[in-house]
């Protein structure tokens, strides 16, 4: 697939997932999920797409250190109500990578692997995410703030003008170019940052 190159350069997240290793979908359940995941899944790659997934990784590795994260351990809390703003496509991000899933995901075998209700929404927390572990209850709240990381300035022009049919072909190829390093520098040059990904334990 022709990705822009910097896709292949975003730090991928390992999962164990033991519905899969109980189905024989894959050994040990290990499961290896990268940006392009993400963006198959949403169909397209926006700072909405690659904060959810950073925001993911980040969370998740901070709930298991010093192991795989367990695919399907996990429950998220929103802060928003699911049919407010970005919140579903966040959703549909975090749900691949957790494996939780709101009231149509899998309702498990003889009561094991149960996914379907992990995702509530609405919720009462200090920050826009909650994530829990199922099996100790350990659990980490987590917020981007892309404020941090603003758009060129001909963006919001560009991106009326193409809205709008008015753009040229040249114009729209620069909206993209410019959309997509904004990405980028989301995903490479602030994975790390704190400022823009916040991750801390609920204690």
């Amino acid at each position: 697939m022709n990705f822009p190159a910097f896709f292949h350069h975003v730090p991928h997240l390992r999962v164990r997932d033991p519905l899969a290793e109980f189905l024989g979908s894959a050994e040990q359940g290990i499961l290896d999920y990268g940006y392009e995941d993400a963006v198959k899944l949403a169909g397209h790659s926006c700072p909405t797409v690659a904060s959810a997934y950073a925001l993911g990784c980040h969370a998740l590795t901070a709930l298991y250190p010093g192991e795989l994260p367990e695919r399907g351990g996990v429950r998220i809390d929103f802060a928003q109500p699911l049919e407010e703003g970005v919140t579903g496509v966040t959703a549909a991000v975090l749900g691949l990578l957790s494996g939780a899933a709101q009231s149509g995901g899998f309702k498990g075998l003889a009561g094991r692997f149960v996914r379907r209700d992990l995702q509530h929404f609405g919720a009462e927390q200090r920050l826009a995410l909650r994530f829990t572990r199922l099996d100790n209850g350990a659990a980490v709240d987590g917020q981007a703030d892309l404020s941090l990381v603003p758009a060129a300035p001909e963006v919001p022009v560009l991106i009326g003008r193409c809205i709008r049919g008015e753009a040229d072909a040249a114009e729209r190829e620069l909206f993209g170019r410019l959309w997509q390093q904004r990405v980028e520098r989301i995903l490479l040059e602030h994975w790390d940052d704190e400022a823009v990904f916040r991750v801390s334990p609920v204690t």
